[in-house]
């Protein structure tokens, strides 16, 4: 059920060098399943890429909804920026540009702990961690964290690299957070999906 325009921001982004950066289709229909079903207004997303998932969930939102989107890359961002606008969901994504982490301690410095209703990690694999436990502080009973690349083609089971090492111990850090009930789905590469109590 991939939208026409999600389709040709998928196939644009394609071409591009680190194309396997970008979701699936089925992650992201799944993505935009639990927006509407858990009826998210305010939503984070800590990875950006060309802006699928972002879309995705924005045109999932409803009418005042919000997608805070985190990335380095400007460059990347704007490619999504024109199939934003196309799909009337632009001043429903609040770009900021620059370090995942100072953004995410920034709104947790705003007063904003517990206020959003859907989180969406899916950057640097050495900082999952840390992005967990902070989005974690921000998501409110209800809410629901999605983790992309947590089987990392199956190398978690027997991890040797830092980026296996990281998302396995990231894995067994959420499976000991009793505020949460997850559950692994092999889709893809392995999506956590934590729902927090």
């Amino acid at each position: 059920k991939e939208s026409e325009i999600l389709r040709e921001l998928r196939e644009e982004t394609a071409q591009m060098e680190f194309s396997e950066m970008q979701i699936s289709p089925e992650q992201g229909v799944f993505m935009a399943f639990l927006v509407e079903l858990i009826q998210a207004k305010r939503t984070l997303e800590i990875g950006v890429y060309t802006g699928y998932s972002a879309l995705a969930v924005a045109m999932a939102l409803p009418e005042h909804g919000t997608v805070t989107a985190c990335d380095m890359n400007e460059e990347w961002a704007n490619i999504g920026r024109k199939y934003w606008k196309r799909a009337g969901v632009e001043d429903n994504i609040d770009f900021r540009i620059g370090p995942a982490l100072e953004t995410l301690d920034t709104l947790l410095s705003k007063g904003k702990h517990g206020t959003y209703d859907f989180a969406f990690i899916d950057a640097d694999k050495i900082n999952y961690l840390e992005y967990y436990k902070i989005t974690a502080a921000l998501i409110k009973s209800g809410g629901v964290i999605v983790l992309d690349n947590m089987l990392w083609s199956g190398e978690v089971l027997q991890p040797e690299d830092d980026n296996a090492l990281i998302l396995n111990k990231t894995a067994e850090f959420i499976e000991n957070d009793k505020r949460f009930f997850n559950m692994l789905l092999p889709i893809r590469d392995g999506l956590m999906v934590c729902l927090k109590q």
